[in-house]
């Protein structure tokens, strides 16, 4: 009894594993972008992904893993002098610490469908060291999946300029909340 318990088992793992199929992004074909906001305004730019794995069973998403290069921080609302200070001080201690964290990491937990293109996605997300759950829908249709994520910073140890660690900021607030939009190429 035991063996054929033992060998059913095996089967339904095996069978798993040949229905789950990893899906390579492009990172050279993909886009994210992120925006900041601040009072009175907000900026944007992109930055690189260095790896991603869409994990599928039966054409349905039931995982992922993405790698982010936080040294790629780059501005795109700005140029010149301005640009350079401001990618510098994101990629500086204050806000992102790349030269100690030049990744950040999400690992999906738990991918839920909620029609026929779209899932409802929750991911381990690492930033500086620190790692939260996030939540974020996800739409795939064909090679292309798009996702919007909004992420609140002050849970990843990026404090400069928020409110929830420093009083009397005034018009120097840099709200915690930054978005991240995926543009992504199977």
């Amino acid at each position: 009894m035991k063996r054929i318990t033992l060998a059913i088992i095996a089967f339904a793992t095996f069978t798993t594993t040949m229905n789950a199929q990893e899906k390579n992004v492009s990172t050279t074909e993909s886009k994210i972008n992120w925006k900041g906001y601040k009072v009175g305004g907000s900026h944007e730019g992109t930055i690189a992904l260095k790896s991603g794995i869409l994990t599928f069973d039966n054409d349905v998403l039931t995982g992922g893993t993405f790698t982010i290069d936080m040294t790629s921080i780059n501005t795109t609302d700005l140029t010149g002098e301005y640009k350079d200070k401001l990618d510098g001080h994101l990629k500086s201690d204050d806000f992102f610490g790349v030269a100690t964290y030049p990744s950040a990491k999400i690992v999906f937990t738990s991918v839920k469908p909620t029609d026929k293109t779209t899932y409802k996605v929750t991911g381990d997300l690492t930033i500086k060291g620190n790692t939260n759950p996030v939540t974020f829908d996800l739409s795939l249709e064909g090679d292309n999946a798009k996702a919007t994520l909004k992420i609140d910073r002050s849970k990843y140890n990026v404090r400069y300029g928020s409110k929830s660690f420093f009083d009397n900021l005034k018009d120097n607030v840099i709200y915690d909340e930054f978005d991240i939009i995926a543009d992504l190429k199977l």
